[in-house]
């Protein structure tokens, strides 16, 4: 019962054909690109909720970056934390842990399925 979006400041064709390839079952592509605005600017993630017909209220961001999320909620957005600590390679030291309550804190995105009741 949910749509499943990106939001993500990469390339909308690139995200298309990554998502074609891993079988990534998402609803709609959306991103800096159509939104004119990247993450964490306010009008990267209230324009894609307005593609989408909806409120921030019935929005979560879900993310690997607390940045990325703490400008989502102050937005009204909900939020999910899932741990990357490899996605900036070896020597990662940002985002290694969730720095704020988001709604959900995770280290999958299963985690965030099971935590909606999928």
């Amino acid at each position: 019962n949910y749509i499943l979006a990106t939001l993500s400041n990469g390339n909308i064709a690139l995200l298309v054909n990554m998502a074609k390839r891993a079988g990534l079952p998402w609803d709609a592509v959306l991103g800096a690109e159509p939104a004119r605005a990247y993450k964490p600017l306010p009008q990267s993630y209230l324009r894609n909720a307005q593609f989408l017909g909806l409120e921030p209220a019935e929005c979560m961001l879900v993310a690997a970056h607390n940045r990325d999320l703490a400008a989502a909620r102050t937005l009204g957005f909900r939020t999910a934390f899932v741990c990357r600590p490899t996605e900036h390679g070896p020597g990662q030291n940002t985002d290694l842990r969730a720095e704020s309550e988001w709604d959900i804190v995770t280290e999958t995105m299963t985690g965030v399925a099971g935590a909606l009741g999928c």
